[in-house]
């Protein structure tokens, strides 16, 4: 009997331990901050059988100087916009995204990245980025509400 138990033992240590070596836990960040302005109105999707989700797009921009000039302030300045595509699935900030986020409203966006694949309309395999967002902070109106 205590041959037995020592075995039992001896074996959850060995099961511990090769299973402790291959599960370490690392700490990692996925966060992603936008501030930009809304490139259309929301749309809400669902799947069957899945949560519907708000979509929208977001449009930020980087400006520099070009030329020989890029420590003064003269010469040209270039502008690149990147749109972004955003996906709110949390079921309180969907519903206000969908109903308040409206083409050109400048806000700021919160959450992390996202990969995946889809294949379109020609049968093409594609890449897909998008912002799942955790928090929106509305910072003006619609700028086609300004006179």
């Amino acid at each position: 009997m205590l041959r037995s138990a020592s075995a039992q033992i001896i074996r959850q240590v060995v099961r511990h331990r090769s299973t402790d070596t291959s599960f370490i836990l690392e700490r990692s960040i996925n966060r992603v901050q936008l501030l930009g302005r809304v490139g259309q109105d929301p749309v809400m999707r669902q799947v069957e059988g899945r949560n519907p989700v708000t979509i929208f797009s977001l449009a930020t921009n980087e400006m520099w100087r070009s030329g020989e000039a890029e420590t003064s302030s003269t010469g040209d300045i270039s502008q690149k916009t990147t749109w972004h595509r955003v996906s709110v699935f949390k079921p309180g900030l969907r519903d206000v995204a969908y109903q308040y986020v409206k083409k050109g409203s400048r806000i700021l966006v919160e959450g992390k990245l996202d990969y995946g694949e889809y294949v379109d309309k020609n049968q093409v395999r594609r890449q897909a980025t998008t912002i799942i967002a955790d928090n929106i902070v509305f910072l003006s109106d619609n700028i086609r509400d300004r006179t």
